[in-house]
């Protein structure tokens, strides 16, 4: 067998890519539970990407597509999944249509964690285009800018519509606790057998 033939090139590049899944896996699979460090690296990506744009005076519209981008992913984040998405075969929860169905917790269409690493990679992706001279396209920022705060608010409205309309909300602050017995009801449940 030639070593040096299109087949071990072919087996490099996959051994390089299996490594790299490996351990970007490795990497997000440690940081899941620490969502208050993931969003703070988020929210520092962001400031870091204002800078660069204050700054260099340009990159508008990375700004605009990376705003949009962000806006859309925030809507799937807060819309749920609506019934007639998932297959009937599927076992997923869903939320009741009528008041007599069982209650089933609210299913995000964008999960949180999805939300985050999604935002992340358009962060990182946004910051590296800033360093390119060709993504500096002259633009009248102020029409981007008040073009963009018109689709936030009109987009905005239509989501509160929408989750007044299905009555639910996106946001729990935290799992209800049930309160057990009492340890008096206990040992008097005990003392009585």
């Amino acid at each position: 067998m030639d070593v040096n033939g299109p087949d071990s090139s072919e087996n490099i590049l996959t051994r390089l890519y299996r490594r790299y899944s490996f351990h970007t896996q490795r990497i997000l699979d440690k940081i899941t539970p620490n969502y208050i460090l993931r969003w703070l690296a988020n929210i520092l990506l962001i400031i870091f990407f204002m800078y660069r744009v204050v700054s260099l005076q340009g990159f508008y519209i990375v700004a605009y597509v990376l705003g949009i981008f962000l806006l859309n992913q925030f809507i799937l984040f807060l819309t749920p999944v609506m019934v007639d998405e998932l297959d009937e075969d599927d076992d997923e929860p869903s939320l009741p249509t009528k008041s007599d169905e069982e209650f089933r917790p609210f299913m995000r269409r964008l999960p949180e964690f999805k939300f985050w690493y999604t935002t992340y990679k358009s962060l990182v992706i946004s910051v590296i285009c800033t360093y390119f001279q060709v993504f500096d396209i002259p633009v009248f920022w102020p029409i981007l800018v008040m073009y963009f705060i018109t689709l936030f608010l009109v987009t905005m409205k239509r989501q509160i519509k929408h989750m007044i309309r299905h009555r639910y909300v996106p946001f729990s602050y935290g799992k209800v606790r049930y309160q057990g017995k009492s340890n008096t009801d206990q040992q008097s449940a005990k003392l009585s057998k």
